[in-house]
């Protein structure tokens, strides 16, 4: 399969057409054996493995997910590891972020992504959404895509989920207004809650919300209970709603331009909390750790208003023992990652903090 980087400066329908047919042509390359997808397991990368999942069986194509969960990372050896021993006629990456190396060598591969790239693959199909504007998430790239396999207008929903749970309904994207007349805005937005809710409870299990996904025919009947899904899906949502009530009683500390607020939670409420806390400290960096949500890590979200580039500031405060992997990606007013205690402790040192933002090395 040729390199390729399909990454223009406006998302025009030329563009769009330029890109479906590359996809075509990556996934027509593919060996007849079933194709993995690889996906994030947010809002977004679930909506994204969804339609293309559901794409590639209509189009006559085996094809299997797999998500990453909590602490994974698709460019892990222990995830290239896991993917030699599979039988995979071609690999679909969905909303993980993209890196120069590729995930299998040798094995045909298209990354469908909408982050700030920290390498372009050599070997691959990377369809990039990062640059455009407005940047089209993950899931409406998969929906572009997918319709060079077969008919998805159907599937539309799922885009508009990605497109919620990602940039809410500032983007701007015709694709977003016709799935609001089509399916109401609100059924789309307590669809979103719900999806998120798995992979933000304490289980981390997102496995759940893609079984929806896969069987549902639009947001009503994500919320209508037909499918024993939702009832487990309400009970993580109720379990993270309880523990960001705690979370937002915790009170800001601020040194210079950066508000940090410390958590110890199983739920993934930083980004959440951060977020809140973003709209209410204007200018500062918001930066929300959880010493709770994995043994042995501080995971932690950051994010800014316009006029500030995370990525830089990251880049810029780095500590010792950072992964790039698990450091300072995403998208320049939402990032964040995971640190050791050791270089956690380093990293809000050097942000002004002193044992206040320290945690047990």
């Amino acid at each position: 399969m040729p390199d390729a980087i399909i990454e223009p400066c406006h998302p025009t329908a030329a563009w769009v057409a330029d890109g479906r047919h590359a996809f075509c042509d990556a996934v027509a390359a593919f060996a007849a054996r079933p194709v993995l997808i690889l996906g994030h397991h947010d809002a977004d990368g679930l909506s994204s493995a969804a339609i293309l999942f559901r794409a590639l069986e209509r189009s006559g194509r085996r094809a299997r997910v797999r998500l990453l969960g909590r602490g994974e990372n698709a460019w892990s050896p222990e995830m290239a590891s896991e993917l030699r021993a599979q039988d995979i006629g071609g690999l679909i990456l969905a909303d993980l972020g993209t890196r120069a190396e590729p995930l299998i060598p040798g094995v045909a591969t298209v990354i469908l992504d909408h982050h700030v790239q920290t390498g372009v693959p050599q070997a691959a199909l990377l369809v990039s959404g990062h640059g455009l504007r407005p940047t089209p998430t993950t899931s409406l790239l998969a929906w572009w895509c997918a319709g060079a396999l077969a008919e998805v207008d159907d599937l539309l929903w799922l885009a508009a989920l990605g497109i919620i749970g990602d940039m809410e309904e500032a983007a701007g994207f015709p694709e977003l207004a016709a799935a609001r007349e089509r399916w109401g805005i609100t059924a789309l937005r307590r669809a979103v809650s719900f999806l998120n809710a798995p992979r933000r409870a304490s289980a981390g299990d997102a496995a759940l919300a893609l079984a929806l996904l896969l069987k549902a025919d639009g947001p009503k009947a994500v919320l209508s209970g037909e499918y024993p899904e939702t009832a487990l899906l309400q009970a993580a949502k109720a379990e993270v709603q309880e523990a960001l009530a705690e979370g937002r009683r915790v009170a800001p500390q601020i040194r210079g331009d950066v508000a940090l607020i410390p958590l110890h939670s199983a739920c993934q409420i930083h980004p959440l909390i951060a977020q809140q806390w973003k709209g209410r400290l204007k200018g500062k960096v918001v930066i929300a750790a959880n010493t709770g949500y994995r043994s042995g890590w501080v995971h932690f979200a950051a994010r800014a208003g316009q006029g500030t580039d995370l990525i830089a500031f990251l880049r810029r405060h780095r500590p010792e023992g950072a992964d790039p992997v698990q450091y300072g990606n995403g998208h320049p007013q939402a990032s964040g990652g995971a640190l050791p205690p050791a270089a956690w402790n380093r990293f809000v040192a050097g942000l002004g903090f002193g044992v206040e933002g320290q945690v047990p090395a």
